[in-house]
């Protein structure tokens, strides 16, 4: 059968490889770690257990996908539930704010904390979802570098209504305009950090991502974050992929404009189709250095990145969640910082993830295992050990005025992960979690496609390509490859064989 060689075991990576076993190819993933998942997996600290990486979970159809392609329960594999409660907002002013998954609960919930009546917010997310139904088929499920994408009736019917898309205003302008009340516009700003951007940058039509979280709900896995990497790594394993841990691919080989083939430990193996899972950016520099890279795409403005403290705490706290939010008191001085200073403001926004909510089991009884994120730009020399000093001395400062509690004494275990290590670790370039920000009205356009221009059988997936990061957009990533791929039709051996 025809072969394929995965470069990299990142979620989009794996699922790469069910689907492309699924269309009868024999596949290789090969990865640099000794582990799956890429920044999708964990870790554990004394009694307490971490996910690294990514901690919301939405869409999980696209995770229930992979196991129908196959002809599986993905009961039977993989569990999770839907949470009533989405997060829990805090500021520094005392207002706090619960974000229900019910809709009529969460509407009500604003309006009585905020005094936003729920037609206001009812019709801002209706826009949203319009804004979501007509750019899905375009921008998120098929590749924006082929002509067929655009000569299909989804794309006249956004083009017909691209005013809706309000692709001339950013972020914060359609949330001021639609929402007014401070706290809520500054909730709503969040959601550019999904991808990484800034909300006073980041075009209007990312609103839809509020759509999204509302519409599908955020979910927790029963086993964890890293239960989705397990549960899709075991799929690929049963149909056939074969993986190879601790083994760092040093080229991808070229020839006549077409990819023949990868090098490990000085050694050429050959394979029908190439697919880099690594970030676009080392993809080319180390694995293709004497190939035309395409620079305008290389040298784009890189997403935020961040420092990640992670805390077991020895008590609990019951007025916190699984995802919990303390806000800046300016928020658009914070994305200065951020991507005009390329440094951390004084007074950050602070992310608090728990799975010991409801994955007990992650800490000791009566124990909590803190996630605590914060916004940072990519890295670019900075000196990383200063400003992470000084930097959780603020977060716990900050942390411990809106709970009106000490915290300090109550870390037992401590690990950091810093942009730098972000890299080291995952190949992520400069530390960016989302590959290039989408700081621009074109940025979709900008990203890289999923498969190169100019070497045949060169494929690309992952957070650093169209459609984007997150977990939704990488397994899309994933499919969007497998699609352009055509099913195997010849017999060839084996790396493996």
């Amino acid at each position: 059968m025809k072969k394929a060689a995965i470069i990299g075991s990142g979620i989009a990576g794996i699922a790469c490889s069910v689907r492309l076993a699924n269309k009868g190819y024999a596949v290789d993933v090969f990865e640099q770690n000794g582990y799956p998942g890429g920044k999708l997996s964990t870790f554990t600290l004394g009694n307490y257990r971490f996910d690294a990486g990514p901690s919301l979970f939405t869409m999980p159809h696209f995770v229930e996908e992979l196991f129908t392609l196959c002809g599986e329960d993905v009961s039977a594999h993989f569990s999770y539930k839907k949470k009533k409660i989405a997060c829990e907002y805090f500021w520094e002013d005392g207002l706090t704010l619960t974000a229900y998954g019910n809709l009529e609960h969460y509407l009500n919930e604003v309006e009585q904390k905020l005094g936003v009546s729920p037609q206001v917010l009812q019709n801002y997310l209706t826009k949203a979802k319009k804004k979501y139904d007509l750019t899905a088929g375009l921008f998120l499920e098929k590749s924006l570098h082929k002509l067929s994408t655009y000569l299909s009736t989804d794309t006249l019917k956004a083009l017909l209504q691209i005013h809706t898309l309000e692709l001339q205003a950013n972020l914060n302008q359609v949330n001021e305009n639609q929402l007014q009340e401070p706290h809520l516009v500054q909730l709503y700003n969040r959601y550019a950090t999904y991808n990484g951007s800034d909300p006073y940058q980041t075009p209007g039509i990312m609103s839809l991502v509020q759509h999204l979280e509302q519409h599908y709900g955020t979910f927790v896995p029963e086993k964890g974050m890293g239960a989705i990497t397990q549960s899709v790594y075991a799929l690929a394993k049963r149909q056939g992929v074969k993986f190879h841990f601790n083994q760092k691919v040093e080229r991808i080989q070229v020839h006549q404009k077409k990819a023949t083939g990868i090098t490990i430990n000085n050694e050429n193996h050959d394979y029908d189709l190439v697919v880099s899972n690594m970030d676009v950016v080392p993809s080319y520099r180390y694995l293709m250095p004497d190939q035309k890279a395409p620079e305008k795409t290389l040298q784009q403005e890189r997403s935020s990145s961040a420092v990640i403290f992670y805390w077991g705490i020895k008590t609990s706290f019951p007025q916190l969640d699984l995802h919990n939010i303390f806000f800046s008191a300016d928020y658009r001085e914070e994305f200065r910082y951020i991507f005009e200073d390329s440094s951390i403001c004084d007074d950050p926004t602070i992310y608090v993830n728990i799975t010991s909510k409801d994955v007990p089991e992650d800490a000791p009884e009566g124990c909590e295992n803190w996630f605590v994120m914060i916004n940072t730009p990519a890295d670019k020399g900075q000196d990383w050990d200063q400003l992470v000093a000084a930097l959780r001395i603020k977060v716990i400062r900050k942390i411990e005025r809106i709970l009106k509690t000490s915290i300090e004494d109550k870390i037992e275990v401590e690990e950091v992960l810093t942009p730098p290590l972000i890299q080291s670790k995952t190949q992520s370039h400069l530390g960016a979690l989302y590959g290039a920000s989408s700081n621009n009205t074109m940025a979709a356009f900008w990203r890289h496609p999923n498969f190169s221009q100019r070497i045949k059988n060169l494929y690309f997936c992952g957070g650093s390509v169209h459609p984007g990061g997150g977990i939704p957009l990488c397994l899309l990533s994933a499919k969007i490859v497998s699609e352009q791929i055509p099913k195997a039709s010849y017999a060839t051996k084996s790396i493996t064989d």
